[in-house]
């Protein structure tokens, strides 16, 4: 059938080796976002290699001026082949965080694509320059195939501040919601559920931070003549903590957590399991929220996590009271929690506690996003994942982590299926970062099967979720 023989193409394209050659050129672009000397290699990767991989396909490039971050800029490529064809939007961002040379293991170099058996190591190999190259190679495959023609519009959204917030993306999101306008949206970040596992997921979890801190005296104070007269707002802030959130990390604050999962979704965890890899942590199983299972905690609840805490000095401890003490938390959540509101519900619940000396500080928040797992656009892609790889993909109703979905979600208001191409020892974020070849040339196969039945059945498979949509309105 066409399909096997489209798929057949890109992965004998794979196993040529230009592939590995792609993703070689674009880690060494050192496009950090959160450095203020990067500002060239930022633009350079999106003029240097995102332009002309669209260019040539056809698409026409227009760059958006971002006012939030001007050195942030963003990229849409747009290929119309016929109004009256369905559209679809994809999304990938080509900035890395850090490349922290000196925590990289004796060998690897972060701006270099160096393989050890199945690894491709660099930064950005698979956050996210490698899962958008991956998509991009897919219809580039396709294109060529069907002889210069995709059998769908297209339009892929490009970001250059993701790692730093995405400043910005909400704005242009909004200022041109007509030229970013589709029918659905695909894209691909954060990992699999596992290395061997197809996954789809269908939005993300939420992420709010908040400083809480107690200001109790500009200065310090000796802790010999002080000691016993002096409020400590180091001890006064981890028992104000200790409030929130329990010893074994439960939620204490009902504000704070979701709704009660639904016997639909635990249905669905059900089918979910953890497979940490030999890198992995060990999971602590009595850790979070009780009567839920690991998979119930990761995915259909809600978490507060202490990210930072500082008093004093802890390098050179002084015999001092310290007069300050801070601590940055953060909130990662479910749809239907109300995270809006997480200032008032801390304020509230700290001064009924005893702790009016606690100031509130919502740094910044993200909402949280899934689509409908019931919806047909789901079934669609379970099943083409499954006729491209010979796999059950395991389905997610968010990611764990959180990503800028709401703004495809509730901003431009489409159906959202996102297809990682990494894993959860992938090394985001920190040292040695890598992607699994294997994964990759699977990935290649299963976005080349999407997209080839989204150019043969792309009208019916829009058609479907606008039915589906309807039925639910009326209902």
């Amino acid at each position: 059938m066409t399909a096997e023989k489209v798929m057949d193409a890109a992965t004998t394209w794979f196993d040529s080796g230009e592939f590995k050659n792609v993703l070689a050129r674009r880690i060494a672009i050192r496009s950090e976002s959160q450095r203020d000397d990067r500002d060239n290699e930022i633009r350079l990767y999106l003029e240097q290699e995102i332009t002309p991989a669209f260019e040539k396909i056809g698409f026409i490039i227009t760059t958006l001026p971002n006012r939030s971050a001007p050195a942030r800029p963003m990229l849409l490529a747009t290929r119309i082949e016929d109004p009256s064809l369905p559209t679809l939007l994809c999304y990938g961002h080509g900035d890395v965080v850090f490349g922290e040379e000196e925590s990289w293991r004796e060998g690897l170099i972060p701006w270099q694509l160096i393989e050890e058996d199945d690894r491709w190591y660099g930064r950005g190999s698979a956050d996210n320059k490698g899962q958008h190259s991956i998509n991009i190679a897919a219809l580039e495959q396709i294109y060529q195939f069907r002889g210069g023609r995709l059998g769908f519009n297209c339009k892929f959204l490009f970001e250059m501040g993701e790692e730093v917030s995405s400043p910005g993306l909400a704005t242009i999101c909004q200022q041109h919601s007509d030229a970013l306008s589709a029918d659905v949206f695909i894209a691909s970040d954060g990992p699999r559920v596992d290395a061997v596992s197809p996954t789809l997921f269908l939005g993300s979890r939420g992420a709010v931070n908040v400083k809480l801190s107690i200001n109790a005296r500009d200065s310090d104070y000796h802790s010999g003549n002080w000691g016993g007269l002096l409020s400590n707002p180091a001890t006064r802030l981890c028992n104000a903590i200790s409030t929130l959130v329990n010893s074994q990390g439960q939620i204490l604050v009902n504000g704070l957590k979701p709704p009660a999962i639904t016997e639909n979704m635990r249905k669905i965890l059900r089918d979910i399991t953890l497979r940490p890899s030999a890198n992995s942590p060990e999971i602590d199983v009595n850790w979070g929220e009780s009567g839920l299972t690991p998979v119930e905690r990761l995915y259909g609840w809600n978490t507060l996590e202490i990210l930072a805490m500082n008093a004093g000095k802890i390098d050179c401890a002084m015999n001092a009271i310290p007069g300050q003490a801070t601590a940055i938390c953060q909130l990662r959540f479910v749809v239907d929690t109300d995270w809006e509101n997480i200032g008032t519900y801390l304020t509230q619940h700290l001064v009924e506690q005893g702790f009016n000396d606690v100031i509130v500080d919502v740094l910044r928040g993200s909402a949280a996003t899934r689509l409908d797992p019931n919806n047909p656009l789901v079934d669609w892609a379970l099943e083409s994942i499954q006729k491209s790889s010979g796999k059950k993909a395991t389905l997610l109703p968010n990611l764990g982590g959180s990503l800028p979905n709401d703004v495809f979600a509730n901003i431009l208001k489409l159906p959202t299926l996102w297809i990682p191409h990494s894993y959860p020892s992938c090394g985001q974020h920190g040292a040695n970062e890598h992607m699994l070849k294997s994964i990759a040339k699977e990935g290649l196969k299963i976005m080349t099967h999407l997209f080839w039945e989204f150019g043969e059945k792309g009208l019916e498979i829009v058609a479907n979720h606008r039915s589906y949509q309807q039925k639910q309105g009326d209902s």
